[in-house]
């Protein structure tokens, strides 16, 4: 695997920051987040001085139930090209369900959610990676997530799956330390235990973020300072190998340029401390210990058994009866956690509020400090079906339709906004509520 060295997640919000960053061999850029005729001004400089630009997928879904949409692919593969980039990643993760499948409403979870580490989500997801690994231009690398919930009934640990998964298709593997982090604090998963597990041949990079800790529960936020125990952690994992990349991720809440550079130090000193532990010889009382022995290289075979639509079918239920719960009220499926579900779908609710308003920031400014309950209160009832935009507009109908927006001024405004955007009024039918309504007869009735 090609080095890479110490990179920072671009982000438009601190671009020209990065520019001026000492250090930074690399960045990696949200794929869905750029066009490849028209790249950011600030991206182009970057790569005429030589920093490489890595694609980082996030709609894929390569852990659902469906294969992977070939439009889709066909975007990341052209983004690859635009950027000249060595590989590109995406996440073991699914982000939507429903569908033919299982004869109900699609729905989207607008975040990356976990899959059973079972015997039937392995064999799908590695005949998806076969497939997204067939249809891009460069390797792939996909991601270990960040999970508050713990599917009932797992067969294999978090390193005994990506172990596999590298095993039968090729794949590298981008491990995300503060992941193990959060899956440590979350689900009780030892993270040594996991990079014990892992094939640390497969390593293509490692990402490094923050976090928050709230009432027992670790949020993954990408807003915060790396903590101490992911450094460790990253520590730990170069100890046993030389990462050929590092990356530091920040999404939100951005600090000073400074800030973000002495996180970057201390990524670089914890790396160092795990190589210079490797090296030194052990002078304990007890002697050299038993070193452990080298796993074999991953190899990607010349192809694997078809996974049945019965497969398919199967995860497809427990995925959509999840992700129905989360977004659309149905009831909790048998062997999760519903307090542990109630936080994850206050998260992803939140999360979509978030987003809505930076794809569409009018609609905070219309409505000042009413956003965000009023967009929470329509999340309670309203799946998400489609991408973000298609979201606000949505939410905004709402309001039009209802009650709830007494304030004349904010009402006009928001009218004008949404007929910019969709047309001269807003519909007479309600598609997102007779969506979880339909969801909810769909799953019921299985």
């Amino acid at each position: 695997m090609e080095r890479l060295g110490t990179g920072i997640g671009w982000r438009p919000e601190i671009a020209e920051a990065v520019e001026r960053m000492p250090g930074i061999e690399w960045v990696e850029v949200v794929a869905e987040n750029v066009c490849p005729g028209h790249l950011p001004d600030s991206l182009r400089r970057l790569r005429e001085r030589g920093v490489t630009v890595v694609p980082h997928g996030v709609s894929l879904g390569l852990g659902g139930a469906d294969r992977p949409d070939p439009h889709r692919l066909g975007a990341l593969a052209e983004r690859a090209e635009a950027l000249g980039a060595p590989l590109v990643t995406e996440h073991i993760a699914f982000v939507r369900a429903g569908g033919e499948l299982t004869a109900s409403p699609r729905l989207e979870a607008g975040h990356l959610l976990p899959v059973p580490r079972t015997r039937d989500a392995l064999d799908v997801l590695c005949e998806n990676v076969r497939i997204a690994q067939d249809a891009l231009p460069v390797p792939l690398a996909v991601e270990n997530i960040a999970a508050l919930i713990a599917w009932p009934g797992e067969e294999l640990t978090e390193g005994q799956f990506l172990y596999e998964l590298a095993d039968r298709t090729g794949v590298r593997l981008l491990i995300d330390v503060a992941n193990l982090h959060t899956n440590h604090v979350n689900r009780g998963e030892d993270p040594a235990k996991a990079l014990a597990d892992l094939p640390v041949e497969a390593l293509a990079y490692v990402h490094v973020a923050g976090g928050v800790e709230r009432d027992g529960v670790w949020h993954d936020s990408h807003a915060h300072p790396v903590p101490q125990p992911v450094l460790d952690i990253l520590t730990a994992l170069a100890s046993r190998t030389s990462p050929p990349g590092v990356l530091l991720e920040r999404d939100d809440n951005f600090p000073e340029p400074s800030e973000l550079e002495r996180e970057l130090v201390s990524i670089r000193a914890a790396v160092e401390r795990g190589r210079a532990s490797a090296t030194a010889p052990d002078v304990s009382p007890a002697g050299p210990q038993p070193q452990p022995q080298p796993q074999p290289q991953p190899a990607s075979p010349p192809g694997l058994p078809a996974v049945s639509e019965a497969t398919r079918a199967r995860l497809a239920l427990a995925q959509t009866a999840l992700l129905s719960a989360l977004v659309a009220g149905t009831p909790v499926p048998e062997g999760f956690d519903r307090a542990r579900l109630t936080v994850q779908a206050r998260a992803l609710a939140g999360k979509r509020a978030d987003v809505v308003a930076k794809v569409a920031p009018e609609l905070p400014g219309i409505l000042g400090a009413a956003y965000r309950p009023a967009f929470l209160a329509y999340a309670q009832h309203h799946p998400m079906s489609g991408g973000y935009r298609l979201d606000a507009l949505e939410f905004a109908e709402s309001l039009l339709r209802g009650e709830a927006l007494a304030d004349d001024r904010a009402r006009r405004a928001l009218h004008e906004w949404w007929r910019d955007r969709s047309g001269p009024r807003p519909r007479a039918h309600r598609p997102a509520v007779r969506l979880a309504r339909a969801t909810r007869r769909a799953l019921l009735r299985r």
